[in-house]
């Protein structure tokens, strides 16, 4: 029976020592696509930082940006902005209260802010990114927001009347980052869009992020490596992926041939 595969990147389809394929994972998706299988990437990652591991792991599909972008057959069909009314209100609430505030409007590595502030209070993000500083931008006038960074702590983000408006998460501890986190909704989509059957998902991931695409309707695969509240939620336990974790979920499951 043909499935609907998704994997996550990072720690799933890569090894988290080296950062690189699992050379075992990349041949059970071709595999895996010989014998009829929907193979994609859900991914939290954005369309411009996700597409070239898409391309390398020879996948066609995918669902990035959090659950609010689709792509499939290589061509981005879809990828929906933030709530730009909600987005305003926790900008402007930040930037009220003197946090330093970053706003991505599209698809690449810029960033648009009104001074300097963000930079000042943390210093520059780890990750490659342009800054584009216009004092007289109107974030009003945007026409889309698709991330929001704000130079807080932890400790202070509760001050945030508005923290809760948007999804959020924080990958360093200087800032919180507003970006789409609903992978399982994309995944959603992109079955409707194939019209394929929910029922016959299936979902492999290790990460703390993970944990939304771990829905009941899934078949939920987690590596051995996985964090642990994702763990207590899937239906199996596979080897990491440097111990071929992908390719031995796959043959016990018969979607492929012993290799």
């Amino acid at each position: 029976m043909k499935k609907y595969i998704f994997f996550d990147i990072d720690g799933t389809l890569t090894s988290l020592k080296t950062g690189a394929f699992v050379e075992s994972a990349l041949e059970s998706i071709q595999r895996l696509q010989d014998e009829g299988h929907f193979v994609a990437i859900a991914t939290g990652r954005a369309y411009y930082k996700a597409k070239d591991a898409m391309k390398q792991a020879g996948i066609h599909h995918m669902v990035c940006n959090g659950g609010a972008g689709i792509v499939i057959n290589d061509e981005l069909v879809d990828n929906r902005p933030l709530d730009k009314e909600k987005a305003l209100l926790i900008i402007k609430e930040a930037r009220s209260k003197g946090y330093g505030v970053l706003v991505a409007c599209d698809d690449s590595v810029d960033v648009y802010m009104k001074d300097d502030l963000f930079i000042r209070q943390v210093g520059e993000r780890k990750e490659p990114t342009n800054y584009i500083l216009d004092e007289n931008l109107s974030f009003d006038d945007l026409p889309h927001i698709y991330k929001i960074y704000i130079a807080i702590s932890e400790e202070e983000e509760r001050n945030l009347q508005h923290l809760d408006l948007l999804g959020h998460m924080r990958f360093v501890k200087d800032y919180l980052m507003y970006q789409h986190d609903e992978k399982h909704l994309g995944i959603k989509r992109m079955i409707q869009h194939v019209h394929g059957s929910l029922d016959d998902v299936v979902v492999f991931g290790d990460g703390e992020n993970d944990i939304i695409m771990f829905q009941d309707q899934f078949y939920k695969i987690a590596m051995g490596n996985g964090y642990p509240d994702l763990l207590k939620k899937a239906d199996e336990i596979t080897d990491p992926p440097e111990e071929n974790g992908i390719k031995n979920a796959c043959i016990r499951h018969k979607w492929i041939k012993n290799f």
